[in-house]
């Protein structure tokens, strides 16, 4: 389903067999005729192993438009082996693309994460990462989505559902007996059916052809209606006259046209304003109260190969100008087959990060701005082609479109179930050094309930980060740890709003950042100010408190650590007075730490040593300055054990 942009000439004479190979293969690929292209270039092949790089690139993007994923793939390692990292972003997506397709994902992953490292496009490195984190979350979950591939499938391309009253209308190739076929597939070209729904099992039975006004001698697909079934959107060729109106280069774009009904017949068709021969619109889808028009385009100025837009609908029915989602939506890639319900854009996209081919992507939209697009994983989305995806208000029941493996046809529509996701809210955040602010790898998240409790534990990566889910209405204690660290507890109340976010960010101080080493005796010791004393005093002062408290800090949160109390003075005063009163400061301490609830045991001893253990020169009878006798003033608490 490389399908719909755009359909270029139409040929439908065959090249004389005389013909230059590759001159017919080129004449075939540029007018999109890509089986028949594909054909020629295989003939090219088995006389000439040498083809040019342009070459290489034709018959890549021949098979690739053909879905072919296992043909194309080593013609884009060739191409990849020719360019190397100086590949363009759309040709590099095609190779990590057709390497999805036949599920290497390995390789595909490593190449587009190298890719944007180099190009340095940080954004989408991080959005890359995202997303298949998501997907290998995603994977351990049992699934919400039970899928069917409906009755209503033939052997060639059905597709591009869209809800009308109580019917549903879808667009398909089936084989009508016309003469005529689309070269790009060699299948009869689109209608549009309605049929009816068996609500019991969303089959859909009783198709038949939806008003002959609309259906032209070409493609006529993806319709979208107004509320009220009395207006509707649809792709089309660009016609006049009922015959195919081409651009300068011979290529024949789409258009959407505005139809008005009147019961069961068109009263009047409308050409978009902003519909031109030189680039296609298609695939318009309304938003539920009419008042916004989503579609696809190829117009100049965009992102990609195909992006989508959005207009205003004003009361009166006239459109505002188009304006593009932007980058957060549009890739380089083709996004395409928007459908907006309930506040949430539904698109597929080949540019985002997914599993190969068009995959299924949900964005929300906050009122502002849309969120990072989020893919909805398996079993909606497979290696191949994924797209038009429709779901109804209740969130319950759905279609989808795909031209997986072990399908009818070419593309089949699919019907989905979707169970109510369980409410839970997304926890994350960073446990970082409250010293040096450097996250911290390997701390250990705990998660308890209202009753204590333990839930669950988690631990950081290598960014310090950690990220979880608990389920809503509900009242819990998280705790960031790790050994020779501080641990911090913060309590979370979970509201009932699926999927909103949490953060939590931790500091921990460690061990090490409260330590210091003696310069003279190489013992480790708790790093505090000095402890002032008044003048022939041992009684704790605020100032000698606050000092102290880092230390109760420190036995408090470290429980291993055992310290041993010793105080010192300068050599001013009797030596035996210096030795008593350094005694009875170190035993004051003692009992300032005992009375913050430390046991005992783990403080080994508490010794004063007066003037016996000078760090400098000023011993009796020197003349040292302030400054070097207060060196001497100093009361230590020495680590034992930790």
């Amino acid at each position: 389903m490389r399908k719909l942009f755009t359909l270029g000439l139409f040929v439908f004479a065959s090249i004389a067999f005389g013909q230059q190979k590759l001159k017919a293969a080129d004449k075939m690929f540029k007018s999109m005729s890509y089986v028949e292209a594909a054909k020629l270039y295989e003939e090219y092949l088995e006389k000439n192993d040498t083809p040019s790089t342009e070459t290489i690139t034709n018959i890549a993007d021949t098979y690739y438009f053909n879905n072919d994923m296992r043909k194309a793939l080593p013609w884009y390692q060739k191409l990849y082996e020719i360019q190397g990292q100086n590949l363009s972003d759309l040709y590099m997506l095609r190779y990590t693309q057709s390497l999805r397709g036949v599920r290497d994902y390995d390789k595909a992953n490593s190449l587009t994460k190298d890719y944007l490292k180099k190009k340095a496009v940080n954004g989408q490195v991080k959005e890359f990462a995202n997303n298949q984190m998501l997907l290998d979350s995603m994977a351990k979950k049992p699934s919400l989505y039970e899928i069917r591939n409906l009755e209503v499938n033939t052997p060639n391309s059905d597709f591009g559902t869209a809800y009308y009253g109580t019917k549903m209308i879808y667009s398909s190739s089936f084989d009508d007996g016309a003469t005529k076929l689309y070269s790009y597939n060699q299948q009869p070209f689109l209608s549009m059916l309605v049929a009816e729904v068996n609500l019991s099992n969303g089959s859909l039975f009783n198709q038949k052809p939806f008003l002959e006004e609309v259906n032209s001698n070409y493609h006529d697909a993806t319709i979208t209606f107004a509320s009220d079934l009395k207006t509707f959107y649809y792709t089309t060729n660009t016609l006049k006259k009922k015959k195919l109106k081409n651009d300068a280069g011979g290529t024949n774009n789409f258009q959407i046209i505005k139809a008005w009904l009147d019961g069961d017949k068109v009263t009047k068709t409308e050409k978009l304003f902003f519909n031109s021969l030189d680039y296609s619109v298609g695939h318009p889808s309304l938003s539920a109260d009419g008042k916004w028009l989503f579609f696809v385009s190829d117009m100049p100025g965009g992102i990609g190969e195909t992006d989508i837009y959005v207009c205003e609908v004003f009361e009166d029915g006239k459109l505002n100008s188009p304006v593009n989602l932007g980058p957060k939506i549009n890739t380089v890639g083709r996004e395409m087959f928007p459908f907006y319900s309930n506040g949430v854009l539904y698109f597929s996209s080949e540019g985002h990060y997914g599993f190969g081919g068009l995959d299924v992507f949900e964005s929300k939209h906050n009122g502002k701005d849309f969120s990072y697009p989020k893919n909805l994983g398996e079993p909606i989305n497979s290696n191949k082609d994924d797209f038009s995806y429709i779901i109804d208000n209740d969130l319950k029941t759905g279609y989808f479109s795909s031209n997986r493996e072990m399908g009818k046809g070419d593309d089949d529509i699919y019907y989905f179930t979707k169970k109510i996701p369980p409410c839970n809210q997304i926890v994350q955040g960073t446990v970082r050094n409250s010293k040096t602010q450097v996250n911290i790898e390997g701390a250990t998240i705990k998660v308890y309930d209202g009753f204590g409790d333990l839930v669950n534990e988690y631990t950081t990566n290598a960014d310090g980060k950690f990220e979880f889910e608990l389920p809503c209405n509900g009242s819990y204690k998280v705790e960031a740890s790790k050994p020779n660290h501080t641990s911090e507890k913060k309590e979370i109340a979970t509201l009932d709003k699926n999927g909103d976010i949490i953060n939590l960010d931790f500091k921990l101080t460690s061990l090490d950042d409260l330590v210091v080493k003696d310069k003279i005796t190489g013992n480790e010791k708790v790093d505090i100010n000095p402890i002032f004393f008044n003048y022939d005093k041992w009684d704790i002062t605020p100032q000698a408190a606050a000092e102290l408290d880092k230390v109760v800090f420190v036995m408090n949160n470290f429980p291993n650590v055992k310290i041993r109390i010793e105080s010192h003075t300068d050599s001013r005063g009797k030596d035996l007075y210096n030795l008593k009163l350094s005694d009875k400061r170190a035993k004051s301490t003692q009992s300032y730490i005992l009375s913050k609830g430390i046991a005992a045991e783990r403080i080994e001893s508490a010794v004063g040593f007066g003037e016996t253990r000078l760090t400098n020169k000023c011993s009796n009878g020197v003349k040292c300055t302030e400054d070097q006798h207060f060196a001497n003033r100093r009361s230590d608490f020495i680590i034992v054990t930790k």
